[in-house]
């Protein structure tokens, strides 16, 4: 599906443009013509390339919805690859969205998610129609900017949610009940910020080359509503290294729980093996099969050889018992 509307500086509502006149809908200075594309076909893509002036190897990142987050020139236009990330029963789903613009016009791209919907550009659309007419003639900027303030607000939902998982993963770790094997909680949150990070951690580096005017296009008002979206991009970052330093740290604690356990069934197991050595060894002493053995014919050595062991048994019980190896 593709949905087109042009918007011309100063002027607060925007006009829709039919999808097959895209070609001739570009006005230059003082308009933007943007493009909406989402469940797309190959059949749309091409009405696309021949529209808009898409160099041949940002079509093909179009075709593909595996793209880094990057930020990169093709002549006269510039392709932006970003990742929103939302919580979905309780798990990191990210998407993928592709924005390609020119001069006067904007293409952005909501790729398909297996089993998912693609992103949902309506706060997009709220807060661009909100800021644009107060960047006077940065449209464009103006843009740009809605995309990537949606998208790095949405991350702030997948820290909140990463923070829970933490604390549910301190419960399992630090509680009462044993678990002698790693979480499956652990793996499941480390694959989720893994590929948070991965979308995320790029991201600052895009809204810096942005910031630097590498742009031409975007103007003094959008650096500035930009550079609020670096410092927030910034944030996000510090907050997924402190998880992931945390998540380590919970990892490193339970193995270190878990070894503490095994080493005090292993001095139980060596305190409990010792107490039985002396009965052990006088049972052995006795059950040789040797005529000549001291005290063999004694009347009473049955017993006086069962209390030995008795004695010896409670006696080391005890001592083992306030060193606290029992």
């Amino acid at each position: 599906m593709i949905e087109a509307r042009r918007f011309t500086a100063g002027v607060a509502e925007s006009e829709p443009v039919d999808v097959d006149r895209l070609g001739e809908a570009r006005r230059g200075d003082g308009t933007l013509l943007v493009v909406d594309v989402v469940d797309f076909g190959e059949d749309e893509l091409t009405l696309i390339a021949k529209a808009l002036p898409i160099h041949p190897l940002a079509l093909e990142d179009l075709r593909s919805s595996n793209q880094r987050t990057k930020l990169e020139r093709y002549g006269d236009h510039w392709h932006v690859a970003v990742h929103a990330a939302e919580v979905k029963d309780a798990r990191i789903v990210v998407k993928e969205v592709d924005v390609v613009f020119g001069q006067d016009w904007l293409l952005a791209v909501r790729q398909p998610v297996e089993d998912e919907t693609p992103m949902d550009f309506h706060e997009v659309r709220r807060r661009f129609e909100r800021v644009r007419l107060e960047c006077r003639d940065d449209d464009l900027g103006c843009a740009l900017w809605a995309v990537l303030d949606v998208i790095v607000d949405g991350y702030f939902s997948i820290t909140e949610l990463v923070d829970e998982r933490l604390d549910d993963i301190e419960e399992i770790v630090f509680g009462d009940e044993r678990h002698d094997a790693i979480p499956q909680e652990v793996f499941t949150l480390r694959r989720g910020l893994v590929r948070f990070r991965r979308a995320a951690a790029p991201l600052r580096e895009v809204i810096g080359m942005l910031l630097r005017r590498e742009v031409d296009w975007i103007g003094s008002e959008s650096v500035v509503l930009l550079q609020d979206v670096y410092d927030h991009s910034l944030r996000i970052a510090d907050l997924i290294e402190s998880q992931r330093d945390l998540l380590t740290g919970l990892l490193e604690a339970h193995l270190a729980v878990v070894s503490n356990r095994m080493n005090d069934v292993m001095k139980k197991t060596s305190s409990y093996g010792a107490i039985l050595l002396v009965s052990t060894l006088i049972a052995g002493i006795y059950g040789m099969n040797f005529h000549y053995i001291p005290e063999l014919r004694l009347h009473y050595g049955y017993f006086y050889a069962l209390g030995f062991m008795a004695i010896a048994t409670v006696v080391l019980w005890v001592r083992f018992k306030k060193r606290g190896w029992l």
